[in-house]
């Protein structure tokens, strides 16, 4: 039993006949009735009694006609919901990501793709080493994933999106003492604040120092990424974050300063070999987009005289001006219409 036929019998029972059936469905006369006759050989049952030169139902279909309509809505609904998918109305992504990146730089890709797609959902999983993320990525739990490039050969397809920078973090009133940038040599025994072991961040922070010959001097150990400002602010030390997480913590009163050489790293998107659902699809190409102008309106900063952590300071904050603004308009966090709600929950 397939769809077509269902469709053949209803069209046969709205319309009284095979002849006028035939005619509302614009399908020859023999086609339609060989379709009924094939339907009732696989139900080994009549649907409709041959009286005269008409039909009527039998009981068998009259107890098809009910379940017959339930298919064919449920149908209906599924082909709206994939061009609902299809267009964004609906859908969801779920990404697997290095710890260090869910918060940097990902989270603001997920928040502005949340805002520009209101009815997509989004699901993060963390983990702590490539491995892990290529793990989710390769058995399907996730779609995309977010980590350094460039991978290991292997069968995953990559997209280069950003070279996150890296600065240093100093607790306010400090730092009058190193020039701008620092170079990587004068933080031999400086006091650092270091996430926990094992994870991207602190290695590459720990492979540049050595690379330079400074062995870190690893005052405090957090594993919590959050933890590491409050103490630097506090006192505790100075740290190694990236120019996203500096900013924030420069808007709280820490002093930063570049570094020389510079600490940038490419991350991007890893997926598997093969075509991504439209919904990831948008994600990468928004996000890129994203990418792109932020690094215009850093490069336009730059050209002004301002320095690259001053020029990011007042792009951030330009654009939580912005946001300020578009959420008074139009809130980002009004209660999802119940034609949108997703099925599980």
């Amino acid at each position: 039993m397939d769809v077509r036929q269902l469709e053949y019998f209803l069209a046969v029972v709205d319309n009284g006949g095979i002849n006028r059936a035939a005619l509302a469905l614009h399908v020859a006369q023999p086609s339609l009735s060989q379709s009924i006759r094939k339907l009732e050989s696989e139900l080994k049952t009549e649907l409709f009694h041959r009286v005269g030169r008409g039909l009527v139902l039998a009981p068998a279909g009259e107890a098809l006609v009910g379940p017959a309509r339930r298919v064919l809505r449920e149908m209906d609904a599924a082909q709206v919901a994939v061009r609902e998918v299809r267009a964004l109305a609906r859908g969801r992504i779920d990404i697997a990501a290095l710890s260090d990146m869910s918060t940097d730089p990902l989270s603001v890709w997920v928040a502005r793709f949340r805002v520009k797609y209101p009815n997509i959902r989004m699901r993060v999983e963390e983990r702590d080493d490539l491995a892990g993320v290529l793990e989710l990525v390769k058995s399907g739990a996730c779609e995309l994933g977010v980590t350094m490039l460039p991978l290991p050969r292997g069968a995953f397809a990559s997209t280069d999106v950003v070279c996150q920078r890296f600065v240093l973090v100093l607790p306010p009133g400090t730092g009058d003492d190193l020039p701008d940038p620092v170079p990587l040599e004068m933080l031999d025994r400086i006091p650092l604040v270091m996430g926990g072991r094992n994870t991207a961040n602190r290695d590459y922070v720990e492979k540049m120092l050595r690379g330079s010959g400074v062995e870190p001097y690893v005052a405090v150990e957090v594993p919590q990424r959050g933890a590491v400002v409050p103490i630097v602010l506090s006192g505790g030390g100075a740290a190694i974050v990236s120019m996203r997480v500096a900013v924030e913590a420069k808007q709280r009163g820490a002093v930063v300063r570049d570094l020389t050489p510079s600490l940038c790293r490419d991350i991007g998107f890893v997926h598997r070999i093969g075509r991504l659902t439209e919904t990831a699809t948008a994600f990468l190409d928004y996000s890129n987009l994203l990418v792109g102008q932020w690094e215009r309106a850093v490069d336009q900063q730059m050209a002004q005289g301002h320095s690259r952590i001053d020029a990011t300071s007042k792009i951030v904050a330009a654009m939580e001006r912005r946001n300020v603004s578009a959420f008074r308009d139009e809130s980002p966090v009004e209660q999802v219409p119940d034609d949108l709600l997703p099925t599980d929950l």
